[in-house]
């Protein structure tokens, strides 16, 4: 038996595994020049904006890298959206042959690739010392971007059995679309996008992803165990691929090119109604978004709204799903879109219909009114604490961290002390300021509300 093994070696299929790349050998922490609490403006061009964050916190040998590619082309139309979308999704396809290493060395180190409402955006993080080895790898892929013709077929079947899932998303999903569609500045509706997604091939995204990066700003968020000069050294490696050279991918954006987040502000004392049937014909739930629009980011106006939805959220919970059982799926909720506040109630209901509704949400704030003039010193104190609390709660992860100052940049606000400066304006605000506000801004007939309304119709109504 052994000599029959041995006359059968070797065997070109049965190998060792290639050596793993990924697998970290220099753990050490390194000391930051500069003991920062939050991420400083590293450099700033034409090109790119570099925020950078040392680990001050963690002590771990691990660092976080995102960057956003903002290109006006990729938003130019239905067909750019989608053409963004396979173009994200092939660059991550053509990178899982390095996904499982980076999975099996145990390093967390992740990586995805997703589209942006301006473009698309990459995320790495794990350990330091093979992070820019990863990096520079995503960032080849990106720069000397191909189209596979048989893997295009297949991420295009992908994207459109997504798009095509959509109808069967639960009527309060839809009704979350439709309001994000309505108050959000250039959206196409999917359904369009959809529409065009037949007629595209694998040529019109060849020619499509090089002029989408023909125009581009990008902006860099670096974080963890990794030095200034590191951080530094890898966004000048990017600068060079795609800005530099005798033939660069990239040009700078003119500064009417910036793109910026908008949101629709709604006209104070009015309030908009939107209906549209559910997507399911099948589907017997009705669904309400009953939207408040607020205010613009500010730290008092933010506590405000912050502290009432904890106060109000758990009685409009009892009152509109456990007494009137009005529906499973019901909610308050505070909503953050770019930085305008709001307040927005969901409710997905098979009993009725998404006008009935919205008028025992109404039923529900005048009720609700009595119960805030009615609180206690001590109840408010205590919830003022319990909110605070909540906001002093240490981010348990870099990853974590990153998320929270990522969100700043993205939707533009730069308030990296949002925290501590919430926390004091919460700790000088009184119950009659908060009243005020409520009647303001939220209550039935205020005189500065601002209110949408989303139904999504099922069949039972």
């Amino acid at each position: 038996m052994i000599q029959e093994w041995m006359s059968l070696a070797p065997n070109e299929n049965l190998h060792l595994p290639a050596p793993n790349i990924f697998i970290p050998t220099d753990l050490l922490l390194k000391d930051p020049e500069e003991k920062v609490k939050y991420p400083v403006l590293l450099r700033k061009s034409s090109y790119s904006r570099v925020w950078y964050k040392p680990d001050t916190m963690f002590s771990s040998p691990k660092a976080c890298v995102k960057m956003g590619f903002n290109c006006p082309y990729a938003r130019d139309s239905h067909e750019a959206q989608v053409l963004t979308s396979i173009f994200a999704q092939l660059v991550m396809d053509y990178l899982n042959e390095y996904a499982d290493y980076a999975w099996v060395a145990g390093l967390q180190l992740r990586f995805y690739i997703s589209k942006t409402y301006s473009g698309f955006e990459v995320t790495l993080d794990g350990y330091t010392h093979k992070l820019r080895m990863l990096w520079e790898i995503v960032v080849d892929k990106i720069a000397n971007f191909e189209v596979k013709p048989d893997r295009f077929s297949i991420i295009k079947e992908q994207v459109t059995q997504d798009y095509q899932n959509l109808k069967f998303q639960q009527p309060y999903e839809q009704a979350m679309y439709y309001c994000s569609l309505l108050l959000e500045d250039r959206s196409w509706p999917w359904m369009e996008e959809l529409e065009v997604l037949p007629n595209i091939k694998a040529e019109d995204l060849a020619r499509f992803a090089p002029m989408m990066l023909s125009m581009a700003f990008l902006e860099c968020y670096i974080a963890g165990n990794i030095e200034r000069a590191e951080a530094e050294s890898m966004m000048e490696h990017v600068e060079d691929i795609f800005f530099k050279g005798s033939n660069p991918i990239c040009q700078p954006l003119f500064p009417s090119q910036h793109l910026t987040n908008r949101v629709i502000k709604l006209v104070r004392g009015m309030n908009y109604f939107y209906s549209k049937e559910g997507l399911n014909p099948s589907d017997e739930n009705s669904a309400l978004l009953h939207y408040i629009q607020v205010h613009r980011d500010d730290f008092m106006l933010n506590v405000k709204l912050e502290l009432f939805d904890l106060i109000a959220k758990e009685p409009a919970f009892h009152q509109l799903r456990s007494v009137e059982q009005l529906g499973y799926i019901t909610s308050l909720e505070q909503r953050n879109d770019f930085g305008i506040r709001a307040l927005q109630f969901i409710i997905q209901s098979t009993v009725k219909g998404p006008g009935h509704i919205g008028l025992r949400v109404q039923a529900f704030l005048k009720m609700f009114e009595t119960e805030l003039y009615k609180m206690t010193h001590d109840e408010f104190t205590n919830n003022v604490n319990a909110l605070i609390d909540v906001k002093l709660e240490k981010h348990k992860n870099l990853r974590g961290e990153s998320r929270f100052y990522w969100r700043e940049i993205t939707d533009g606000t730069l308030k990296f002390d949002r925290i501590e400066a919430e926390v004091a304006a919460l700790r000088q605000l009184t119950q009659l300021e908060l009243i005020d506000f409520f009647n303001e801004y939220i209550k039935v007939g205020a005189p500065q509300k601002r209110t949408l309304s989303v139904h999504v119709v099922g069949k039972g109504h």
